[in-house]
């Protein structure tokens, strides 16, 4: 009884199985039977919407990088030509102060430093070059070079920097100790210093339909309302800085009153210094529309820097910390005065950095600053601006 049950529940699965799989099979010969008798689509029609196809595609690509430039034009005027031109003056100042943690204190700045160069723009791309016409000549220990590279959107800016400040340095400040006369020592030159920076900053701008940062600062366009916006950003820089101290404490002992009584600390006898700095900024602009054609711009920014340095000392084994690690607070700080009326335009920006490295035994700031007085040329008209 018991075997006749189970034989007929297998036969009743095995029937459920076929119907279940015959319609299944049924369509699927209905369908290979429809492909068999279709027609082949012509090759023509075919080719045609695969452009098709590709044209969207690449329409994508476009309405994406003309977002970069999305205005709203009752705010700003665009930029009515593809080159530029330009003539540019640039007068830089840097400050180095080091202090060890026993309360010695080194500040050194070179005299302000007026240089010259060309620039040359297209669209979203700005480069120059720039050089200090007292040390014209290459490969000199005191030639200063300067490289900027420059990408700005309504969007987004993107700025490369290349520095090397030569090695004519003097001491500005010192403080050795109580009881101690360094007046001799403010304004000797010291030629045993040598610095160089290079790095890239990438910023963000908010409300970049109405408020724009190419206005004040690349001239591609023309705010026409005043109007703000914040702004965030990260960057990376790398600063080197080579110190001669056999060099530097001879010269403290023979100008300082007592003579040869002062030692420099060993926190601050180092021969080279790199950092390297990695941080993510947030700050404001403002553009100031006070006249027709006349802007004002000024913008300021907070950055918290992860920081990586490694120092050379005369003995490692001194404690000094060749290699660190910290989080420290930057500022950045720009200001812009520009007339420009499409055509021509002519202006002035400042722009003003300050890196902060603080370790128990050493700290160090680093301020240095620049004012360019620029005029420049629009060329190269764009069709849509030709007939008016």
């Amino acid at each position: 009884m018991i075997r006749q049950w189970l034989t007929m529940v297998l036969m009743t699965v095995a029937l459920m199985a076929a119907g279940a799989t015959m319609p299944e099979n049924e369509v699927l010969s209905e369908n290979e039977q429809a492909q068999t008798n279709c027609p082949k689509e012509n090759p023509e029609r075919q080719k045609k919407q695969e452009d098709k196809q590709k044209d969207r595609e690449i329409g994508s690509i476009r309405k994406t990088i003309r977002g970069f430039s999305a205005i709203d034009t009752n705010y700003i005027e665009p930029q009515h030509y593809n080159y530029t031109v330009m003539l540019q003056s640039t007068s830089t100042y840097e400050i180095y102060t080091l202090k060890s943690s026993k309360g010695q204190e080194l500040t050194f700045a070179p005299d302000v430093i007026m240089k010259f160069g060309p620039y040359f723009g297209w669209r979203w791309f700005f480069l120059g070059y720039t050089f200090d016409l007292r040390n014209i000549s290459f490969g000199g220990s005191k030639q200063k070079q300067e490289l900027d590279f420059s990408i700005y959107s309504s969007q987004i800016g993107i700025d490369l920097f290349y520095r090397r400040t030569g090695s004519d340095y003097k001491i500005r400040n010192a403080r050795m100790g109580d009881d101690v006369d360094v007046s001799q020592l403010e304004g000797l030159p010291f030629g045993g210093l040598n610095v160089g920076i290079s790095g890239f900053d990438i910023y963000y701008i908010f409300n970049h339909k109405r408020f724009s940062y190419p206005a004040a600062f690349s001239q591609s366009t023309c705010q026409k309302l005043s109007c703000g916006s914040w702004i965030a950003g990260i960057g990376y820089t790398k600063n080197s800085l080579e110190l001669d101290y056999d060099n530097l404490q001879k010269v403290v002992e023979a100008n300082v009153m007592p003579v040869n009584t002062v030692k420099i600390d060993s926190g601050l006898m180092f021969s080279s210094v790199r950092y390297y700095d990695v941080n993510v900024s947030c700050g404001y602009a403002y553009n100031w529309v006070f006249a027709k054609n006349c802007l004002f711009c000024a913008s300021g920014a907070l950055s918290i820097a992860y920081k990586h340095s490694h120092g050379d000392t005369p003995e490692k084994s001194d404690g000094f910390g060749f290699d660190f690690d910290n989080v420290n607070l930057d500022g950045i700080g720009r200001f812009g005065l520009v007339y420009n009326n499409t055509r021509w335009y002519v202006g002035m920006s400042a722009i003003i950095r300050s890196y902060n490295y603080h370790k128990s035994r050493f700290s160090a700031n680093n301020t240095f600053g620049s004012l360019n007085i620029y005029a420049g040329y629009n060329f190269g008209k764009k069709k849509r601006y030709r007939n008016k």
